[in-house]
């Protein structure tokens, strides 16, 4: 077995690995190679110093990432990701790749935000027990709850209702500057959130071969924006699983406009377009203690808990 970073031309071995480990785990993320090219292609990972894969011949067994985020407040949150094929569990991999970036994020870190304290963290699905147990042996502890919520799209659906004064509007470029200082700002009180910048915007989320613009819609109170719902499709998703699922991305509502009922508004209006538009089912996820009570205007709206995981973090001195 070989230890090295990833490169470019590791497309289909990383997309054969995920493949296997959502077999594996049911994690609900489906990668095609495309996606694979975008994550070998993130502005925010350094393949040769933030990246760590373990190669048997052709194969890749086990990976690491470690973006670095471009703005941070008064910590850096570092969330790596990766895992390991199902075939090599229980062989220390998972160990090594954890100790690798407890070490190298120090470093990443202290380039990027000299002296700011700095805390790795982990995003683990419930039904894993084994990475809840390396998690913990590893000094993690777990910090903050999340939901996957999906609905059908079959059936009643919830009222379309625009608050008086306000339009629903599909998203086009002359509104993306507004849809992004409405995600900056509606997040601003979130957990872990930092500010998307126009490259951060651009590369994940409207840039991304997955956004639909026809799907994605801002909230205008006259012309200005106050509320965007972003979607996001995976093909390969929809391949594997059989389902069209129109995925909510993004959602968020400027402070001042919240209990008005405009995200309520943007899922009725998203679901409707959703099922003319052929898609199967919906689906977002979600803070369980998200301070804005998303959970109870998603539930409303027919989106019911599938799946739950945590995000697990440790403290780590900057270097």
């Amino acid at each position: 077995m070989e230890w090295g970073p990833l490169t470019r031309q590791d497309v289909q071995p990383l997309a054969e690995l995920w493949a296997a480990i959502e077999v594996a785990d049911r994690t609900g993320v489906i990668y095609a190679p495309g996606d694979v090219a975008e994550q070998l292609s993130h502005p925010l990972v350094d393949l040769p110093t933030g990246t760590l894969a373990a190669r048997e011949g052709d194969r890749i067994v086990a990976v690491g990432y470690l973006p670095v985020r471009q703005t941070a407040d008064d910590v850096h949150l570092m969330r790596m990701w990766g895992g390991v094929h199902p075939d090599h569990r229980r062989r220390g991999l998972g160990r090594r790749l954890v100790d690798w970036a407890a070490r190298t994020a120090p470093e990443l870190s202290g380039k990027a935000f000299p002296g700011r304290p700095l805390e790795l963290q982990l995003d683990v699905l419930d039904s894993q027990a084994g990475l809840v147990a390396l998690a913990e042996a590893s000094g993690f502890e777990a910090v903050r709850w999340f939901a996957r919520m999906e609905r059908s799209l079959s059936g009643d659906l919830p009222a379309t209702r625009t608050p008086d004064g306000m339009s629903i509007v599909a998203w086009t470029p002359e509104v993306n500057e507004g849809a992004r200082h409405v995600r900056n700002e509606s997040f601003r009180d979130h957990w872990g959130s930092v500010s998307h910048t126009a490259e951060s915007w651009a590369s994940f989320t409207t840039g991304s071969r997955n956004f639909r613009p026809d799907a994605s819609f801002v909230a205008l109170d006259g012309d200005r924006a106050v509320g965007v719902l972003i979607t996001h499709f995976f093909d390969a998703k929809a391949e594997s699983l059989g389902e069209r699922q129109a995925w909510i991305q993004i959602i968020g509502t400027l402070k001042e406009c919240r209990g008005k009922g405009v995200a309520s508004a943007l899922i009725a209006h998203a679901l409707a377009a959703f099922a003319s538009q052929g898609y199967e089912s919906a689906g977002l996820g979600v803070d369980a203690d998200n301070p804005t009570g998303a959970v109870s205007v998603y539930s409303r709206a027919g989106f019911e808990i599938t799946r739950r995981n945590t995000c697990y973090s440790r403290p780590i001195t900057p270097a």
